[in-house]
């Protein structure tokens, strides 16, 4: 080892640091660093043969592996892996299944960053999507084509907010041959887990309910171990890995997604029933109890959207709100509103939103933990003004 003891400029990078032996920390460090260092060669070619931890960060670092895992456990998966955002972990996972020539069957009423990867960006590799009603008049079987690999769908839809039949078209992709991926952010593991009723891969907004706070962007995908192996190996190859401290603050924020969940959905049943009952209101989406009797618990999420019967008063809405912010994200405990015509579906084009109901009046509410009073309250004033 350099003796530093005389030359202040080297004393001041080596300052250097020892793993903790004799006591452990209650909290999960986080690994901020690029790179991990190796006693010698020996032990970089361990790494290579399967035998090491960590080589770089891009490749692997313990805070990404706690958040894939603590998901991968909650959703009864094999597998998971961390990715730099959503549409990161949503685009390891197609490309996992993928190839060029295959063609993707997927709701329509698709999430639009979903709908722009697959149709803009994968359709340049001669990847087709196929948008579906999901309903009861549509059999998977008249759409299905030798070319077809995939299955795509949402527990709870963005920004509509239906809830499809999952056991039963899982059931039925399953048959055919397809592979299935649900996008379970809106309903979180605490509401559904996918996986169960057959589910090949699930993948989630770790944005969202998962870090909870508005303050982290990052995406998890979890299943079947052999696709999830080859979805990391996407990640790692695209640059898609996600930060240490990204993956830190998600695993924090996982830590209370049921008492948040558990107040948010029952703050989002409560505002549903006042907007159904308003005079403005035209329309109210939310889940109902039957549509989401295969749950695991019986409540219906924390989103509610709801259609104003006067469109041409939507700007005049958004302005009238006090500290229910505008904000083009969701799931935050902060209350929040957005407009899908002109964030999350502006891929779409006036056709596309026309048919799915996405229309000018169209406001989606994340609800979050506040007094459902205040809420409420908030909500009749802007309504009203």
């Amino acid at each position: 080892m350099i003796d530093v003891g005389e030359r202040f400029e080297t004393a001041t990078v080596h300052i250097g640091h020892s793993p903790l032996k004799q006591v452990t920390s209650k909290s999960t460090p986080i690994y901020q660093t690029s790179v991990f260092a190796f006693d010698g060669l020996e032990e970089v070619e361990k790494y290579y043969a399967g035998e090491g931890e960590y080589l770089y960060t891009r490749n692997g670092n313990p805070n990404q592996v706690e958040l894939a895992d603590a998901i991968a456990r909650l959703e009864q998966a094999e597998a998971g892996v961390s990715a730099a955002s959503g549409m990161g972990a949503i685009m390891a996972g197609l490309l996992s299944i993928l190839s060029p020539g295959d063609h993707v069957l997927a709701s329509h009423e698709i999430y639009g960053g979903t709908y722009a990867l697959l149709h803009k960006e994968l359709s340049r590799f001669g990847i087709e999507l196929e948008c579906i009603v999901l309903d009861q008049g549509t059999r998977l079987s008249d759409h299905v084509r030798p070319a077809t690999k995939l299955f795509f769908l949402e527990t709870i839809t963005n920004p509509l907010l239906t809830v499809v039949d999952l056991p039963q078209w899982i059931r039925q992709a399953k048959e055919l041959g397809l592979t299935v991926m649900v996008d379970n952010t809106f309903a979180t593991p605490y509401l559904v887990q996918p996986i169960a009723f057959g589910a090949d891969l699930v993948v989630h907004s770790g944005t969202k309910y998962i870090g909870g706070h508005s303050d982290v962007t990052c995406g998890v995908l979890v299943g079947k171990r052999a696709l999830v192996k080859r979805a990391a190996e996407i990640v790692v190859n695209y640059g898609a890995s996600l930060s240490p401290f990204e993956a830190w603050l998600t695993a924090r924020g996982l830590k209370t997604l049921a008492v948040r969940m558990e107040r948010q959905c029952d703050n989002a049943k409560e505002v549903a029933r006042f907007l159904q009952s308003h005079p403005a209101v035209s329309r109210v989406y939310y889940p109902s109890d039957e549509a989401t009797s295969f749950f695991t618990r019986q409540k219906q999420g924390a989103m509610v959207s709801f259609t104003l019967k006067e469109e041409s008063k939507i700007y005049d809405f958004y302005r009238a709100l006090d500290w229910i912010q505008f904000a083009p994200s969701l799931a935050g405990v902060e209350t929040s509103v957005s407009h899908p015509v002109t964030t999350s579906h502006r891929a779409f084009t006036e056709e596309q939103r026309l048919a799915t109901g996405i229309t000018m009046g169209l406001v989606r509410m994340s609800v979050g933990i506040e007094a459902v009073d205040d809420i409420v309250s908030e909500l009749s004033r802007a309504l009203r003004n």
